[in-house]
């Protein structure tokens, strides 16, 4: 019932909204969603506020709800692999909310995102992307893809790396809770519902001014301050600048 609602509002309702009701809307919705499947939000660290703009948000990828968690605290538009776009219901409401598509399988897409995620951010808009380009179980980072980053010294704009983190109530990572390896969305959310309440931590890092930065040592500033905040080895990971990130739904 509340996809349905969340197409209808997409579909009827966000047109006709100004900007700023455009995104508290689509916080509301992703908050309700959250509530409706168990899932509470802990923000931490320096926070977004309502003035933050014309920033881009980086985060280590675990799950479909890192998404959602995101959005709730801020209004953010992701970069997706361009799969989702063709995804039932989902794709439609991702592109309807200003989803940037990106072609993995071709190299020089990377290019025209970029241009892209530019105009966004010299537009003052806030972006977020998954610089890994795949999820992880919560217990490594992997490498950072820095093509992307350009749009952000391009745009001189600030970079905010954001630390995803899902607890159990020991302070273990919940690994459980991870959308990896060959799990499908159903037996995914199935996961979800099964427990009382998934916990999701969003720790923001100090935002990093992107302007005269270069686009491996400002990655690799952020890839540390994400490790540091996770309690993650903090030694310099191989970076590629060609293949894309992508954004599960």
């Amino acid at each position: 019932m509340h996809l349905i609602q969340g197409v209808l509002t997409t579909a009827l309702i966000l047109p006709r909204l100004s900007e700023t009701k455009r995104k508290q809307c689509i916080q509301r919705w992703s908050a309700k969603a959250l509530s409706i499947l168990r899932i509470r939000v802990v923000p931490l660290g320096q926070v977004p506020n309502a003035l933050t703009n014309k920033t881009l948000f980086i985060a280590n990828h675990i799950s479909w709800i890192d998404i959602w968690a995101i959005k709730q605290v801020h209004p953010v538009n992701f970069v997706a692999k361009s799969e989702v776009r063709d995804w039932p219901v989902i794709g439609w409401l991702a592109e309807k909310t200003d989803t940037l598509f990106i072609e993995r399988a071709r190299r020089h897409d990377t290019g025209r995102t970029a241009s892209g995620m530019e105009q966004g951010l010299r537009e003052l808009k806030c972006l977020c992307l998954f610089p890994e380009g795949t999820t992880t179980n919560g217990t490594e980072l992997k490498p950072f893809k820095t093509g992307l980053l350009q749009a952000a010294i391009n745009a001189e704009a600030m970079l905010q790396p954001v630390a995803i983190r899902y607890p159990n109530p020991d302070g273990t990572p919940n690994t459980a809770i991870a959308y990896d390896g060959d799990i499908t969305m159903p037996q995914s959310l199935r996961t979800v519902l099964k427990q009382r309440e998934v916990v999701v931590e969003l720790h923001f890092a100090p935002p990093i001014p992107a302007q005269g930065q270069e686009r491996r040592h400002m990655s690799h500033q952020a890839r540390h301050a994400i490790a540091s905040l996770l309690h993650l080895p903090k030694h310099k990971a191989p970076e590629t600048h060609d293949d894309p990130p992508d954004a599960s739904p």
